[in-house]
């Protein structure tokens, strides 16, 4: 088989052309270019093999992040398995929000709630080698891909197992940010996500479940000035910003990303002597 036969293959299963040239050039340790350019180019019997296979799981619907081990995340290669939820790219808008808050931030103490693979805490950390940052999750396993990616990446990032604020008791932040499950049980997209652990999606009827439980156990934990920015549902924004109004937030915004859909909702503990001001807590887009 030669690298034209894998593509027919390839588009004989369904498989998305970029997924199997992504593919390739993953095994062969080439360029997309380079294939373009040599599609003649004998494949070891040994690669041939494991690509068939490979390509058979990706007709499937396995994520090909599952399948090669890996995923791209604000610059950084992150190892993924089934038991984390892929990092999209999505998610980059929330670390980028972060960064922006971060010089005015209480303090250099950090929260990622829920971190998968490590993907916020991680880029975080890549780009403030400063910050005192805390990484959770309720999932031994999801930790273990975390942690795993922190030593390999040589990045700084305390871990703790527990849902949410729970392993958190007495510990105050400067910044907390989190990408909970938003989906709601029952929800039409979630036969095209069945390969991702359910518990990193779904949260409820209406998927704002874990969103309530963060923002109800933001204030004992936030300190005096700190943001917390959380990403959600296209839909969402307004449920959200009511949760983080009624947990005593303020300056409470709602961005859209890139496609124009709202992504992500933030909102900040007053400061110490702020005059809470119900202009405040009007909707912004950004």
């Amino acid at each position: 088989m030669d690298v034209a036969q894998a593509l027919a293959a390839a588009r004989a299963l369904g498989v998305d052309r970029l997924d199997a040239q992504w593919l390739l050039s993953h095994h062969l340790q080439r360029p997309r270019s380079w294939l373009l350019a040599h599609d003649d180019h004998p494949l070891p019997k040994a690669t041939a093999q494991l690509i068939a296979e490979q390509l058979a799981r990706r007709a499937a619907g396995v994520p090909l992040a599952y399948i090669v081990g890996e995923r791209e995340f604000c610059g950084l290669v992150l190892h993924v398995s089934p038991a984390v939820l892929v990092p999209r790219p999505e998610t980059e808008m929330l670390v980028d929000w972060a960064l922006e808050v971060l010089p005015e931030a209480p303090a250099r103490t950090v929260v990622d709630l829920g971190t998968g693979s490590g993907a916020i805490a991680l880029a975080l950390a890549s780009r403030e080698p400063d910050l005192q940052l805390t990484a959770t999750d309720a999932s031994a396993d999801a930790l273990a891909v975390a942690r795993g990616n922190a030593l390999r990446l040589g990045l700084a990032v305390a871990f703790a197992q527990g849902s949410w604020w729970a392993p958190l008791v007495g510990q105050g932040f400067g910044l907390a940010v989190a990408n909970p499950p938003y989906v709601a049980l029952g929800d039409a997209h979630l036969p095209a996500l069945a390969h991702e652990p359910a518990s990193a999606l779904t949260a409820g009827a209406d998927g704002l479940d874990d969103l309530r439980t963060i923002a109800a156990g933001a204030p004992a934990h936030l300190l005096p000035g700190a943001w917390l920015l959380l990403e959600h549902g296209h839909d969402q924004g307004p449920a959200v910003r009511a949760m983080l109004a009624a947990a005593g937030l303020v300056a409470t915004q709602t961005r859209k990303d890139l496609a124009g859909f709202a992504r992500c909702t933030g909102g900040r503990m007053p400061a110490i002597g702020e005059a809470i001001d119900e202009d405040l807590t009007t909707e912004a887009h950004g």
